[in-house]
């Protein structure tokens, strides 16, 4: 099955996604790849997050795309993402058309310089999570949840930095995922007009897990 036609946009903007300064990746980074994975679910086209568990020492509890570090053995970003999609939440590979390969970006936190690698859903696998160390729960969220204004507001971290923030599936979505997916709303097409005055301080137990993220 060829990808939709509400994809064609995202696709067509996706390459030359601008990177702002602050995200430009220093060489010496360690480079990493995650899987934006979109799909046609039960309830409409989707994306793919999981929420890391909450014993990691980066990123413990946040929600994320499935990916990772790529490993020598890796043949670039786009094997990366895949085979660490498939240990974390046990998809086939097999099922997932590559559509575009996006611009890298830092991590300052964690010191990756991440690639994202956007994918159809061509064939949907059962998805759980598989690796109970790193990832605790695997959510197809529906896009109109993504876009829908009560579920989106901006948090304020414990320095005063306000960001973008989603609330779906009973996750508090935040900080690079967050980011990038106010962004991909934006240049899919798919982004409705939100109270942008909603800002809430990240909570405790939030900041708690997500010491190292």
């Amino acid at each position: 099955m060829s990808p939709p036609a509400w994809l064609d946009r995202f696709v067509a903007k996706a390459p030359s996604l601008a990177v702002p300064a602050a995200m430009r990746p220093p060489r010496a980074a360690r480079p990493a790849a995650v899987l934006v994975l979109f799909g046609e679910g039960p309830d409409g086209p989707d994306l793919l997050l999981i929420q890391r568990a909450a014993t990691l020492d980066k990123h413990a509890g946040q929600p994320a795309f499935p990916g990772g570090g790529i490993d020598p053995d890796d043949d670039g970003p786009v094997a990366a993402a895949l085979r660490e999609a498939a240990e974390e939440t046990g998809l086939d590979p097999d099922g997932v058309d590559v559509l575009a390969v996006l611009p890298e970006l830092h991590v300052n936190r964690s010191g990756y310089r991440v690639t994202p690698v956007a994918g159809w859903w061509r064939e949907p696998s059962a998805v759980s999570a598989n690796d109970p160390a790193e990832v605790a729960a695997v959510a197809r969220v529906p896009i109109s949840e993504l876009t829908d204004p009560a579920n989106r507001l901006r948090v304020r971290g414990p320095l005063g930095y306000v960001s973008p923030a989603f609330r779906v599936r009973g996750m508090l979505v935040w900080g690079f995922t967050a980011g990038l997916l106010d962004r991909f709303l934006e240049i899919g097409g798919w982004a409705r007009r939100w109270d942008r005055d909603r800002v809430e301080d990240l909570p405790p137990d939030v900041l708690g897990l997500s010491a190292g993220g």
